[in-house]
């Protein structure tokens, strides 16, 4: 607790964060990206947020309703259809997101062949030819037009960004997470104990590190479609042994102090002098790598997406659209659109790791 405390140090230490605008503005910025793509269903959907039919309040992006509610006879609504959406109005309203598109949703009635242009690249007649107002007409500024394109199935490009953006930094973070406290154990096992502990750890480590992870990837996609926590648990099997080294040596380092040997003196346990006294000396160097671990994270699922060995197709992903610019270089908005996203969402978090380190380190002043 002492780390979430603002103790002295801990003070001295967000002034330090603080000071490098550079590190701060980026943690701020990226935290607002991530909030707001946790909404995603409330910013890009196919479904109204709240409606209202005949005086009963629904909840379309929550519940599925049959269309014979409406007079239809399908299974699920289709609330895009427009003699649904007359049959709503007609009887109630709705409130949509601001993009009436979701992640997989179709654009049936694209001004162009897929993938579509961005719509600030196409002429208002085109863009909103259906309309009778053009881009003026409420109906087609409403959500309905495809502001960065499609991709050759005809989705909605912002779309899959907000869900794909959403669904890679969880990934890295649950990943990161996990990978980092399986990482802290063990490597507080190694410095405590030393010895033949150590050794043999290290020898096992050294053999394990070593296994090819995209073989083992490519050999289970041919049994088993990866799924998130599958793709979750199978990476997270060789990556916690990045913190490994790093805490190893803190703690190699720290048993010999003296008050480690005073707590041994004491009759403290051994679990109570790693976990309580050692263990806070090591998580600065801990904490100093984990954003860097973040964005190492993120990187392996997109490049897994991009070889077609990450999450399930249709799935919204940053390394899938990487993959459509490489297929469609005729539609070149999808790589700049990918490369973009992904290098900005990168350099940000490379600049929260770098604020950071130098937050952490001692030898910083404020001078």
């Amino acid at each position: 607790m002492a780390l979430f405390k603002l103790t002295g140090l801990n003070q001295r230490r967000f002034r330090l964060f603080r000071r490098n605008g550079r590190g701060f503005w980026s943690f701020v910025l990226f935290t607002l990206l991530f909030v707001a793509s946790l909404f995603a269903p409330l910013l890009a959907n196919d479904r109204p947020i709240l409606a209202s039919y005949k005086g009963e309040l629904l909840y379309p992006t929550i519940f599925d309703y049959p269309e014979a509610k409406f007079g239809g006879f399908l299974a699920v609504t289709d609330f895009r259809d427009p003699l649904n959406q007359e049959e709503i109005a007609a009887n109630g309203w709705m409130i949509w997101p601001p993009l009436r598109y979701s992640y997989n949703t179709v654009n049936r009635e694209l001004p162009m062949p897929a993938p579509s242009r961005p719509a600030f690249l196409l002429t208002p007649d085109v863009a909103c030819g259906k309309y009778p107002g053009g881009v003026t007409d409420p109906q087609c500024i409403a959500g309905n037009l495809n502001w960065l394109g499609t991709d050759d199935q005809g989705r909605d490009v912002v779309a899959r960004l907000i869900y794909g953006f959403r669904i890679s930094v969880a990934f890295g973070l649950v990943l990161t997470l996990f990978s980092s406290i399986i990482g802290v154990f063990a490597g507080a096992i190694q410095g405590y104990f030393g010895g033949w502990t150590d050794l043999l750890f290290q020898r096992f480590i050294d053999i394990w590190s070593s296994l090819p992870t995209l073989y083992l990837l490519i050999i289970l996609s041919a049994f088993v479609v990866p799924s998130f926590w599958l793709l979750l648990f199978i990476l997270l099997l060789f990556s916690w042994t990045g913190l490994v080294g790093v805490v190893r040596a803190e703690f190699l380092r720290a048993r010999n102090f003296e008050y480690v040997r005073a707590a041994k003196a004491l009759g403290l346990s051994d679990g109570k002098i790693m976990f309580r006294h050692v263990l806070p000396n090591a998580m600065v160097s801990t904490v100093t790598f984990m954003p860097f671990i973040l964005s190492g994270s993120v990187t392996t699922l997109t490049a897994l997406d991009y070889l077609g060995f990450g999450l399930p197709p249709g799935s919204a992903s940053l390394g899938e659209l990487v993959k459509q610019g490489k297929d469609n270089l005729f539609a070149p908005w999808l790589g700049f659109t990918a490369f973009f996203v992904v290098s900005i969402m990168l350099t940000l978090l490379v600049f929260i790791g770098e604020a950071v380190r130098d937050a952490l380190d001692p030898r910083k002043t404020f001078a």
